[in-house]
C-alpha cells in the first residue's frame, strides 16, 4: 500500500515537472518580458538592469531551475499588467471561482443523481424520457450559449437576476464570500446554473447507465427473489454499487469546472481566476498565464490522486494488484 502511494505521488510530481516546463516555455517564446514590462522610453541601462534582475542573463537550464524553485515557493513574479505579485492577484480571485465551482458541483450531484436513478428504474416513464432529452441538450449546447440565454430571459426580459458581477461580498479574514449576502446569492444563481447544466446531464446519464447495468446483475435478482422492497434493492444494493464511477467523475469534473469556468466567468463577468486568465491572455500577461496553468494543473493532479487513494481505500483488489483505477476510468 505504501509503495503504491509513493509511486502515485512520484507520478504526480513528474507530471507537475512537465507542466512546469510547458509554463516555462511560455516565458521563453511568448514575447520578451523586458519589452513587455518597460515602456518605449526606457533607457538601455534600465533594460539591462531589469534583465539582470529577472535572471534572463543566465543559461536556460538555470532559468528553468530558478522558475521551478520559485514556483514551489508560490512565487510567480510580478504581473506585467497590474504590477502586483501574481499570487496576490490569484488569491483575491480564487474564492469567487471556488464558490462558483462548489455550488455548481452541489447542484450537479443534487439534481443529476436522483434524475439518473429515476430514469433507470422507470425507463418507460414519460418524465424519464423528457429528462433524457433534456440531458442530451445539456451535453450538446455550449455553456456560453446557455449563459447568454439565461441573461436574455432572467435579466433582460424579466429583470429578476443581475446580468454580471458577484454582488455584495463580505470578508472572513482573507476569504471574500457572496454566499452570505442576498445580492451575492442572486448573482451566483445564473453562473452556477450555466456551469452546472453540463455536469447535471453528464452525471444523470452516467448514473442511469450504471444503474441499468447493476440492476441486471445476479445479486440484485437474488435480492428481489428474497422479497426485499424495491426501495432497499434500488438504493442499498444498486445505487451504492454504481456510485464508484460517479465519485471518480465528480472528482474529475471539479477540476474541469475550475479549469473551464473561464468561459462562464467571461460571459457573466464573474471576478474569478478564469476571468483573470482571459484578461492575462488579452494583455499578454505571461506570469499570470504561467501561474494559472500551474495552479490548475496542481488542482487536477491533486484531485486525481485523491480519487485514486479513495479507490485504494474502497476496493481491496486494487491494493493487491498494485494499481489504482481512478485515473483510468475516465
Amino acid at each position: 500500500m505504501l509503495a503504491i502511494i509513493v509511486k502515485r505521488i512520484g507520478n504526480a510530481a513528474l507530471v507537475m515537472l512537465v507542466v512546469a516546463f510547458i509554463a516555462f516555455m511560455i516565458f521563453q517564446f511568448l514575447g520578451d518580458p523586458v519589452q513587455l514590462m518597460l515602456n518605449a522610453q526606457a533607457s538601455q541601462e534600465e533594460r539591462v538592469a531589469l534583465r539582470l534582475r529577472l535572471g534572463l542573463d543566465q543559461p536556460v537550464v538555470m532559468q528553468f531551475f530558478s522558475f521551478v524553485t520559485r514556483a514551489v515557493q508560490g512565487d510567480f513574479g510580478i504581473s506585467f499588467r497590474n504590477q502586483r505579485e501574481v499570487m496576490s492577484l490569484i488569491a483575491e480571485r480564487f474564492p469567487a471561482t471556488f464558490e462558483l465551482v462548489m455550488v455548481s458541483t452541489v447542484l450537479a450531484l443534487a439534481i443529476g443523481v436522483p434524475l439518473g436513478v429515476f430514469a433507470a428504474i422507470n425507463p418507460k416513464n414519460p418524465a424519464a424520457r423528457v429528462a433524457r432529452m433534456i440531458s442530451m441538450v445539456g451535453v450538446s449546447v455550449p455553456a456560453f450559449v446557455i449563459g447568454i440565454v439565461l441573461i436574455l430571459v432572467f435579466s433582460v426580459q424579466l429583470g429578476w437576476l443581475p446580468a454580471f458581477g458577484r454582488g455584495e461580498v463580505v470578508q472572513f479574514g482573507t476569504w471574500s464570500t457572496g454566499l452570505l449576502t442576498p445580492s451575492g446569492r442572486l448573482a451566483l444563481i445564473m453562473p452556477a446554473t450555466s456551469l452546472a447544466l453540463f455536469q447535471i446531464s453528464f452525471i444523470m446519464r452516467l448514473v442511469t447507465a450504471e444503474m441499468l447495468e447493476v440492476l441486471r446483475t445476479d445479486y440484485v435478482k437474488f435480492a428481489r427473489a428474497r422479497g426485499l422492497p424495491d426501495r432497499i434493492v434500488h438504493f442499498r444494493h444498486a445505487l451504492r454499487n454504481c456510485m464508484m464511477p460517479v465519485v471518480t467523475m465528480t472528482g474529475m469534473l471539479i477540476g474541469d469546472l475550475i479549469a473551464f469556468a473561464l468561459v462562464t466567468e467571461t460571459v457573466f463577468q464573474w471576478p474569478g481566476m478564469g476571468l483573470l486568465f482571459v484578461q492575462a491572455v488579452m494583455f499578454i500577461d505571461i506570469p499570470v498565464m504561467a501561474a494559472y496553468l500551474m495552479i490548475v494543473s496542481v488542482i487536477f493532479i491533486t484531485l486525481n490522486t485523491i480519487v485514486d487513494f479513495i479507490y485504494l481505500a474502497v476496493d481491496p483488489r486494487l491494493r493487491q494488484t498494485g494499481t489504482a483505477g481512478g485515473s483510468n476510468v475516465r
